[in-house]
């Protein structure tokens, strides 16, 4: 409905602020706290601060510096919260990797740690710098999947780890693929999905309440999910492959707004778990570990991990012991990757453990803030893409070392030891950046003098897809219909 005065002026949309003085005070506190923890560290341990203490706040204050001004050049109105929440969980991960290093001299990891994340805050740089319009990544939808398989593929050629071939060793550098994989996987499914979004959503064949995509559209995307999937399971690394699952199953219903693919995933995961855990020893024993955690205990063999897992909580209480006064090193070679949060609930407590879960649920939403209040359907895709492949880790990994599902092998985001986790994860966080900061820019728009626009409809799970109204309309936004010839994804001939 429009409504047509003669003297009516256009309407005044206020400009977005930009925020980046709220970031970069944010930045300060997330790095005083990272140095507060290093020294509480060694006050617990040694009754002393430790001498590096300032090299190591100059460092990473340094880094978050760097990171801050990039931001504030390529990316002045991205998200203030996402950042500095980045930065935080890094540094504390720092802080807990360190302190179980004082209990194992013989196997440092926070020096290496520390390597990996200056790696990964310069790619961090890199992609804010270089990727200036986050559509040019559609462009590269079928190289990206075709990448993702490679990287998948390789490691199946190298010698197990812990009973799984997800490593690729190349003399003392080791790195796993899978963890670069997700992300180019994320890419490929918001570039197909945006691209057959109407055809998913109101064609095929309908059984009871679900609608069928036609299998000429949700094929080839299914497949590629399958392959990856399939290999996963056959390099025993399943904690990704319940990654790869859980990101097809959430795109899939933003992308069609369908509850019964939710409902659907949920079955298929159920029913692949049970045969999995019931046919693969090695998951089987997690799964019985699972069952009943003190059935080592209860046959003279000692506490499993996961039972030192739940001694770990329940010795930290609410406030937890403090740092540097816990005993979680005794979970063993597990402690400071798999099992990096049974330090966090013990000596930092329920309080602290609550306060990770928070910064963790805020970085998702924000993700999920910037997908809704971007234009396009393959910027929001991703955006949702990227945020529920960290929401979906946290879950796993969280719900495995707490006993609510069966442990899976897969890294704390930040938190864990791990360089290509870490790096892989400062990439997502760059990618959000740029996604946040073309959601909130100001978009010139020019309304017709004496015309009073519609009211936009509320958003949900098809909004942030593009879908909304009949199929001959759904998805179209304000820009849709036409050919922009500023959009880098537009044909050659439109530009």
């Amino acid at each position: 409905m429009t409504a047509t005065t003669a003297d009516a002026p256009p309407p005044v949309r206020p400009r977005p602020a930009r925020r980046r003085g709220v970031e970069l005070s944010l930045l300060v506190c997330a790095v005083l706290i990272s140095v507060y923890g290093y020294a509480d560290v060694g006050l617990a341990r040694n009754g002393a601060v430790p001498s590096d203490a300032l090299a190591y706040g100059a460092g990473l204050g340094l880094l978050a510096l760097l990171a801050h001004l990039a931001v504030r050049l390529r990316a002045p109105y991205a998200d203030p919260l996402l950042l500095p929440i980045a930065v935080l969980l890094n540094g504390v991960g720092l802080v807990l990797i360190y302190r179980l290093d004082l209990e194992t001299p013989a196997d440092r990891a926070a020096p290496a740690q520390l390597i990996w994340s200056t790696l990964g805050v310069a790619l961090f740089i890199t992609v804010v710098v270089l990727l200036r319009d986050h559509r040019v990544l559609r462009r590269y939808a079928y190289l990206s999947v075709v990448t993702a398989l490679v990287l998948m593929l390789v490691p199946g050629l190298f010698p197990a780890v812990n009973g799984a071939r997800i490593w690729i060793r190349i003399g003392g550098l080791s790195f796993q693929p899978g963890e670069f994989a997700k992300i180019l996987l994320a890419v490929f499914f918001a570039a197909y999905l945006a691209a057959n979004r109407h055809a998913l959503a109101h064609t095929g064949r309908r059984i009871g309440p679900l609608q069928l995509p036609a299998g000429r559209v949700l094929g080839p995307v299914v497949a590629i999910w399958l392959i990856s999937v399939v290999v996963l399971v056959l390099e025993r690394d399943l904690g990704t492959s319940l990654l790869f699952f859980g990101l097809f199953v959430v795109m899939l219903y933003v992308a069609t707004g369908r509850t019964g693919w939710i409902v659907v995933g949920l079955l298929l995961a159920g029913v692949g778990a049970f045969a999995v855990g019931t046919l693969e020893p090695h998951v089987h024993s997690r799964v019985e570990s699972w069952i009943d955690p003190y059935a080592s205990i209860a046959a003279g063999d000692g506490p499993s991990q996961l039972a030192q897992s739940m001694f770990s909580f329940a010795s930290g209480g609410v406030l937890g012991t403090g740092l540097g006064a816990g005993h979680s090193v005794l979970i063993g070679f597990a402690a400071k990757s798999d099992f990096i949060l049974a330090t966090a609930g013990e000596e930092l407590g329920l309080a602290g453990l609550t306060a990770l879960f928070l910064l963790y649920s805020l970085l998702v939403a924000r993700g999920y803030r910037a997908g809704l209040d971007l234009r396009d359907p393959f910027g929001r895709l991703l955006a949702v893409g990227l945020a529920a492949i960290l929401a979906v880790q946290v879950f796993v990994i969280a719900g495995g070392v707490t006993g609510l599902i069966p442990l899976t092998g897969m890294a704390m985001p930040f938190l864990a030891r791990g360089g290509s986790s870490v790096v892989t994860n400062w990439i997502i966080v760059a990618l959000l950046i740029r996604l946040s900061d073309s959601a909130r820019e100001p978009h010139p728009e020019p309304v017709e003098a004496g015309v009073i626009a519609p009211a936009t409809a509320p958003a949900g799970p098809a909004a942030a897809a593009g879908e909304a109204g009949p199929p001959e309309t759904a998805g179209r936004t304000e820009t849709e219909g036409r050919t922009d010839p500023a959009d880098p994804a537009a044909p050659e001939g439109a530009r």
